[in-house]
């Protein structure tokens, strides 16, 4: 007997509808309807309370096989998660590259560092272009955070090309006008992104 006809046979031997049984796991009555109709399986920590529920093991519920893949799944998941706000929280970091000193200015024949708020040397056009950049990335690395937690995966995922695209094109920009130690700052959180992509 798969899951999905266990978990039915258990509901209505206790004469329980789809909505009881997802009221007292606390979950929708759709995540029940959908485990019922075998299009999905719960994840583990509902397992775990549907078994207490019913008093009977996980073992009875799910084969070893079954029960390996979700939690594999799950894991994945999880990993997947954890990168995407590593993701975000790398462009939220395009902050610094405002209020850190990292610019050159001259004043009296003496070189001074200045932050982006202070920053004269350069044109207006190419100050306008840093402020764009820098504040895109940092809009950017909210939303995808919040779309992770949201689970929006496909939007989650035009983020994530939309950021590294801004992201690389600043790195270059700030090369082109020859900003040395911005050019670090947004080198580092580009490859703190590369690094979390290839762990997903």
């Amino acid at each position: 007997m798969e899951f999905n006809e266990k978990l039915q046979s258990l509901r209505r031997d206790k004469g329980m509808t789809q909505e009881e049984l997802a009221e007292v796991l606390f979950v929708s009555r759709a995540a029940v309807s959908k485990w019922e109709s075998g299009r999905g399986l719960p994840s583990i920590d509902s397992l775990k309370d549907i078994s207490v529920f019913f008093s009977v093991s996980i073992d009875d519920l799910l084969s070893g096989e079954k029960l390996l893949s979700l939690s594999e799944n799950e894991n994945k998941s999880r990993v997947r998660h954890i990168c995407d706000l590593l993701f975000g929280m790398a462009d939220l970091l395009s902050f610094l590259l405002i209020v850190l000193p990292v610019y050159p200015d001259v004043v009296d024949g003496f070189v001074y560092s200045v932050n982006l708020l202070s920053f004269t040397q350069a044109s207006d056009y190419t100050v306008v272009i840093y402020w764009t950049l820098y504040i895109a990335l940092f809009i950017l690395g909210g939303l995808k955070i919040i779309l992770s937690n949201l689970n929006k995966h496909k939007a989650s995922n035009v983020i994530l090309t939309v950021s590294a695209a801004v992201n690389i094109f600043a790195v270059l920009f700030l090369a082109l006008t020859r900003q040395t130690y911005a050019i670090i700052i947004a080198f580092l959180i580009l490859l703190i992104k590369t690094v979390t992509l290839k762990s997903r």
